[in-house]
């Protein structure tokens, strides 16, 4: 006599006292309390909100408690629903390792950390940073990525070093910490007037013939135009280029002036014969630089360690 495999449907597990939970609603909950109300997650996740909400109902049912109650056109987490969202937040947690472990199985790697940055710390920081890590942890494939480009596309990275400004998307499974607040600063011909100036206010460039330096006229880009807005003008970029060192290059040519960030400036390793960079004020723009890592990566030696190997590039930085 053949044996033969009992097949046991989803809805009658529970008979033996068997709750499973699926991932995928899981961390539709999630999104719907991160976001505080049932539109809001059908937004994000590109959803209806009927299907959020029978998403919920059904979560609700197999587990057999009510998580959720309403409060206006919000939700709210009942008394058991907080208790059960720590639970189910630990198994996220833990489920991510685990997806993350088979895809490093799949592409025949032991560990796998990739990182993304912004362009212009990429020639100065990311060697001296990459090259510590390589020596300190030297079984660990590090892949490094353009957070620009990342960004356009929507993917994430286990770390990103980031311009945190309001419209960046946040992320709900990411630690972040700020790390520095940048200045700008205006990069002139050398024979410049501004050059002899230990700073230049904003408003005194208006009139200047102005080099556009951003690749994807970003985040670093709609700064500087907030705070020549603040003073009433738009600048002419009369050039635009798609890179620093292009941008640079036309200020070493005297075809205009350019104003980046400073380790923007600092990327491109310009001839301080040929050009100045003079601190921009009134008002003084700035970009904020941040890190984030993936909450289940929390307490990882290389994480601490790449922490510690940002804040001594910070150290470094003259004040």
């Amino acid at each position: 006599m053949q044996n033969k495999r009992i097949f046991v449907p989803i809805h009658l597990v529970n008979l033996y006292n068997v709750i499973v939970l699926d991932l995928h609603r899981l961390r539709i909950f999630r999104a719907v309390l991160t976001e505080g109300t049932v539109n809001g997650a059908a937004a994000n996740l590109r959803y209806t909100s009927s299907a959020i909400s029978q998403q919920l109902q059904t979560l609700q049912r197999e587990t057999g408690v009510i998580l959720l109650e309403r409060k206006g056109r919000r939700v709210a987490l009942t008394a058991a629903g907080e208790l059960f969202a720590q639970k189910a937040e630990e198994l996220l947690a833990h489920a991510a390792e685990v997806e993350d472990f088979v895809a490093d199985l799949k592409r025949g790697r032991t560990g796998t950390l990739t990182v993304a940055h912004i362009a212009s710390i990429g020639p100065t920081w990311i060697p001296t940073i990459a090259a510590n890590l390589a020596e300190q942890y030297p079984q660990l494939s590090l892949n490094l990525r353009l957070w620009e480009t990342l960004r356009a596309s929507g993917a994430e990275a286990d770390v990103e070093i980031y311009v945190d400004y309001a419209g960046v998307r946040e992320l709900p499974d990411y630690h972040s910490i700020q790390l520095l607040n940048e200045p700008y600063v205006a990069v002139v011909p050398a024979h410049h007037w501004a050059a002899e100036r230990d700073e230049v206010a904003l408003q005194d460039l208006r009139e200047e013939t102005w080099v556009d330096n951003d690749v994807t006229k970003g985040i670093c880009r709609q700064v500087l135009l907030d705070a020549c807005a603040s003073r009433g003008f738009t600048p002419a970029f009369r050039l635009e280029t798609q890179d620093y060192a292009s941008a640079v290059a036309f200020v070493e040519t005297g075809s205009g002036i350019t104003v980046l960030p400073r380790l923007s400036f600092d990327s491109v390793r310009a001839d301080d014969q040929r050009v100045a960079a003079v601190p921009v004020v009134d008002p003084a723009p700035t970009r904020t630089l941040a890190v984030r890592y993936k909450k289940n990566l929390a307490g990882q030696p290389v994480i601490k360690h790449l922490l510690n190997l940002l804040e001594e590039k910070i150290d470094e930085l003259p004040t």
